[in-house]
């Protein structure tokens, strides 16, 4: 089969590899849509976490397809069914799990493969992880349903919730995932904060309620103009800057929430004003 393998960072090499075999409890899955994640783009220009990733491997992992083969003892799924799986599966064991934060499971299964013609998923990822793909949803939508559900984790983390004022820092793809996801749960007032006129253009066709254009407005002043001088209850980092994560904190109100949801580059380091946090009670 074709296969974009990764050998390092910036090396990603589309060769012909030998189609995997199913074991026991295993799903070989004929891959019909594979999405690019902001993460899948981090690993290939700056490198990756020996423990998530180890190369070579089949890049990419937000995929949906077919199920063309079962392993021996399963007797869901059956061949035909349309499945998308996550791109980890945590133990259920450990400590972090025991306490319910199963994405920091101290022992995560993990899968790649999704830039291929098949990929096979192991035994307690379709335990654990896989789902049937609802007749209604495409391909495409199912095969991003993992970065949906890390919006929804952090939605419920910060409890967005009835008339609050929300600003999404980052007009891209996880910003507009927020976006939406806010106004479902009931969000009053939505601000998309970017660079890029067209991206707010965008947001905006969505649903966004204001856009602030950080290369022609002074965003702390502009946020505060549009909640009333106080500050967004929420915001929202969906770029991963340091720049942004400071300026996140910035433009909460008093006892308001931030969510540092963009991954900054390995390393990197914030500058906080602890008055801020401190007797702004920031969570």
């Amino acid at each position: 089969m074709k296969a974009a393998m990764l050998y390092g960072i910036r090396d990603l090499r589309v060769e012909d590899v030998e189609t995997p075999r199913v074991g026991a409890g295993e799903v070989l899955v004929r891959v019909r849509a594979a999405t690019t994640c902001g993460t899948d783009l981090k690993i290939f220009q700056r490198g990756y976490v020996e423990r998530v990733i180890k190369l070579p491997t089949v890049f990419g992992h937000e995929w949906a397809g077919d199920v063309v083969g079962v392993g021996e003892g399963l007797d869901w799924p059956r061949k035909g069914m349309r499945v998308r799986a996550g791109n980890s599966a945590p133990c259920l064991r450990c400590f972090m799990c025991q306490k319910g934060k199963y994405n920091l499971c101290e022992n995560m299964t993990w899968l790649w493969g999704a830039y291929a013609e098949y990929i096979k998923v192991p035994a307690h990822m379709v335990r654990v992880n896989m789902q049937e793909i609802p007749s209604n949803v495409s391909y495409e939508e199912a095969a991003i349903t993992e970065p949906l559900a890390c919006v929804l984790h952090g939605i419920e983390e910060v409890g967005v919730g009835l008339g609050d004022s929300i600003a999404i820092i980052g007009a891209g793809p996880i910003g507009l995932l927020h976006l939406l996801t806010a106004k479902k749960v009931g969000a009053e007032k939505v601000i998309m904060v970017d660079l890029v006129e067209e991206r707010l253009n965008f947001a905006k066709k969505l649903g966004a309620d204001e856009t602030v254009n950080a290369a022609m407005e002074n965003v702390e002043e502009r946020i505060k103009q549009l909640t009333n001088g106080y500050g967004a209850d929420i915001v929202i980092e969906a770029i991963g800057r340091p720049k942004t994560w400071e300026q996140a904190i910035k433009l909460v109100r008093k006892g308001g929430k931030v969510l540092e949801f963009g991954g900054c580059p390995p390393g990197t380091e914030v500058r906080v004003n602890t008055e801020l946090l401190h007797y702004g009670e920031v969570t």
